[in-house]
C-alpha cells in the first residue's frame, strides 16, 4: 500500500524520519519533532493507510492544523496518495454551507483548523464516535496562534481515540495534558541538519535604514530564480511590493490580512512560476506547499532565532540547495548570529530581470463541478491550440481552476476557448488578475 502511495507521489524512497514515524505510529502515541520542510506530512499520513477501515462510514481520523493553507496542502497530499478514502477540509473563511454538505456524507479523514472544527462539533455536524486517530500537526504553531482552548474542547469530544500523533518544528518544555498523549514515543530530528545540507547564508549590506535599494540590487543579481522576501509586518509587505512593481519587478504578497482567495491565488502563482518573487510575513515560514525556493531574503530581521530558522527552512528543502540573505544596516547585528556570514557583493550596473515566461489562466469551474486536470489539459491542447510545452502547472480547486500558460500564447488561447464548454457548461475563462 505504501509502495503504491510513493509511486503516486512520485517519491522513490522515504527519509529516515518518515520511516521512524511510520514504525512508531503502529505501536504507540508519537511526538514527532522535525524541522520545517523535512517531510513530516508523509510521516503521519502514510501510517493511516493501514488504519483506515472501509466498512466504517463516519470520520475515522481528525487532523488539526493551525492554518487553512496547511489544511489544503495536507488534503492535496492525501488525495495524491490515492487511498480511495474520502478526505475533506474545514477552516475559517470557507463557506460553512459547503462544509455541512461535505460532512453529510462524512469523510474518513477530516482536516481542519481548531476554531472551525470546534464550531462544527457544537453544531453536531459530524459524529466523533469512530474517530480513533488524532493528529495535531504544527502543534507549537497552533499554541502560538491561540488555539489552546479550542483544541482542548475538541479533544474532550473524542471519547474513542486510540492513537495520537503530535508534530512540532520546535521542542516544547512540556506537552499540555489536554492532548491526552499516553506514554508517547518522542522522535527528535530537530538536530538533524541533513534536511538542509546545502543552505548558504550571506549578508547584504545596506547603507540606508530603508533597505529597498539593497533589496532591488539583490533581486537584480538573483535574476529569475524563485525568491521569498520576509518582512515583520503586513504594512511593510505591501509597501515593498508597490515599490518593486514601480521598479518593474512583478511580485505577489502573502499575509494574514488578505482574503483567503487572494492568499491562495498568490501562492498558486508563485508555485506555477507566474511570479518569482513573493513578499510575505512569517505566515509563510511554515507549513505551506511552496517547493523549490532557491532564495530566502530577510528584509527585516526576524525577532528571534526560532523565526530565523523557520524562514530559512523554506529553502534548501529535502536535500535541495538554497541561499539565505540577511539585509543589514551598519548598526544591525542579530544576537542569534555568533558571527556574520559572508558578505554578498552587489552589482553596480543593475539589470532588471525580465517577467516570467509564464502567466496564469483562470477557469471558473472546479472539483465541485466535476472538472479535473485531464479536462483542462484537453481543453487547452485540443481547443486552445497549445503545445504541451506551452502548458505548465494546473491546479483544480473546489470552484475554480488555474493553469500556467506561456505568456506569448495565452491571449490567442483565450480567444480560441472563450466560447467553448467545459463539462457541457459555458464557463468564464480569462487571464487571472
Amino acid at each position: 500500500m505504501i509502495r503504491q502511495a510513493l509511486q503516486n507521489l512520485k517519491i522513490t524512497a522515504l527519509n529516515e524520519m518518515q520511516e521512524a514515524a511510520i514504525s512508531a505510529a503502529k505501536k504507540s502515541d508519537v511526538i514527532l519533532l522535525s524541522p520545517t520542510g523535512s517531510g513530516k506530512t508523509l510521516g503521519f499520513l502514510l501510517p493511516l493507510l493501514g488504519m483506515l477501515q472501509s466498512d466504517i462510514t463516519t470520520v475515522q481520523v481528525l487532523i488539526l492544523v493551525p492554518s487553512r493553507e496547511l489544511a489544503l496542502q495536507i488534503e492535496q497530499v492525501f488525495r495524491t496518495i490515492g487511498s480511495g478514502f474520502k478526505v475533506n477540509c474545514c477552516y475559517g473563511g470557507h463557506p460553512v454551507k459547503i462544509e455541512m454538505n461535505n460532512l453529510s456524507k462524512p469523510p474518513a479523514v477530516l482536516i481542519g483548523t481548531p476554531g472551525r472544527i470546534a464550531h462544527h462539533l457544537r453544531r453536531e455536524s459530524f459524529s466523533t464516535a469512530t474517530i480513533y486517530t488524532l493528529i495535531l500537526d504544527e502543534f507549537d504553531k497552533a499554541l502560538e496562534f491561540g488555539f489552546q482552548d479550542d483544541m482542548a474542547f475538541i479533544i474532550k469530544q473524542l471519547p474513542n481515540v486510540k492513537r495520537r500523533m503530535l508534530t512540532s518544528a520546535t521542542k516544547m518544555q512540556e506537552i499540555p495534558s489536554f492532548t491526552g498523549m499516553v506514554k508517547p514515543v518522542t522522535l527528535n530530528y530537530l538536530g538533524n541538519t541533513a534536511s538542509t545540507p546545502d543552505l548558504k547564508q550571506k549578508v547584504v549590506l545596506s547603507e540606508s535604514a530603508d533597505k529597498l535599494d539593497a533589496l532591488f540590487a539583490l533581486i537584480c543579481k538573483i535574476g529569475d530564480e524563485a525568491t521569498l522576501v520576509f518582512c515583520n509586518h503586513r504594512e511593510a509587505v505591501e509597501r515593498i511590493s508597490d515599490l518593486l512593481w514601480e521598479k518593474g519587478l512583478p511580485n505577489d504578497i502573502f499575509h494574514g490580512g488578505m482574503e483567503q482567495e487572494d492568499r491562495e491565488r498568490a501562492l498558486l502563482k508563485f508555485r506555477n512560476g507566474s511570479h518569482r518573487i513573493l513578499i510575505t510575513t512569517d505566515l509563510a515560514s511554515r507549513g505551506l506547499d511552496i517547493p523549490e525556493i532557491e532564495h530566502v531574503v530577510h528584509y527585516q530581521l526576524p525577532h528571534n532565532e526560532e523565526a530565523f530558522l523557520h524562514r530559512n527552512g523554506r529553502t534548501a528543502r529535502m536535500h535541495a540547495k538554497g541561499t539565505s540573505y540577511l539585509i543589514l544596516t551598519p548598526d544591525e547585528k542579530p544576537a542569534y548570529l555568533k558571527e556574520l556570514p559572508e558578505i554578498e557583493a552587489l552589482p553596480e550596473k543593475l539589470v532588471v530581470p525580465k517577467p516570467s515566461h509564464w502567466t496564469t489562466l483562470y477557469i471558473a469551474a472546479g472539483k465541485k463541478d466535476k472538472v479535473n486536470n485531464v479536462d483542462i489539459v484537453g481543453l487547452l491542447l485540443q481547443k486552445g491550440g497549445l503545445a504541451k510545452e506551452e502548458l505548465g502547472l494546473i491546479e483544480v480547486l473546489d470552484h475554480s481552476s488555474y493553469a500556467a500558460v506561456k505568456r506569448n500564447v495565452i491571449d490567442r488561447a483565450v480567444q480560441l476557448i472563450k466560447t467553448e464548454k467545459l463539462k457541457n457548461k459555458k464557463v468564464k475563462i480569462e487571464i487571472s488578475r
